[in-house]
């Protein structure tokens, strides 16, 4: 009876693994996309004459600043998203490891618990 409950227990931890893994996946899909619209602002900035003026949107207003400090900020950004992006995929390696270890363990425990019955 221990055993079933052992297995059942893995289960869990191998449903709460899933759930991780599906919040990272979103998470750097997310970071992904904020990736991709830095790396087209900075395509447009490019563009413009470094003391130029441009505006920025920081919640729901529009603020004015030059092509540079627009720039500045978005290679900071830029920086920091990168940065994320690798966190994020370290914790999705973790978790893909831990998954298939939980899997075959449950396996091996499923297998050998139907050969006792």
């Amino acid at each position: 009876m221990a055993e079933k409950e052992d297995i059942q227990k893995e289960i869990v931890r191998l449903q709460n693994f899933e759930r991780q893994m599906q919040a990272v996946l979103m998470q750097r899909q997310q970071v992904q996309i904020q990736l991709g619209e830095i790396g087209l602002a900075l395509e447009e900035l490019e563009k413009a004459k470094d003391k130029e003026d441009v505006y920025k949107t920081i919640g729901n207003i529009m603020i004015k600043t030059t092509a540079k400090d627009a720039k500045t900020d978005l290679e900071e950004k830029k920086i920091l998203m990168a940065s994320r992006m690798k966190t994020l995929e370290g914790q999705e390696e973790k978790l893909r490891a831990e998954l298939v270890r939980l899997q075959k363990k449950l396996q091996e425990e499923m297998g050998s618990s139907d050969e006792e019955a």
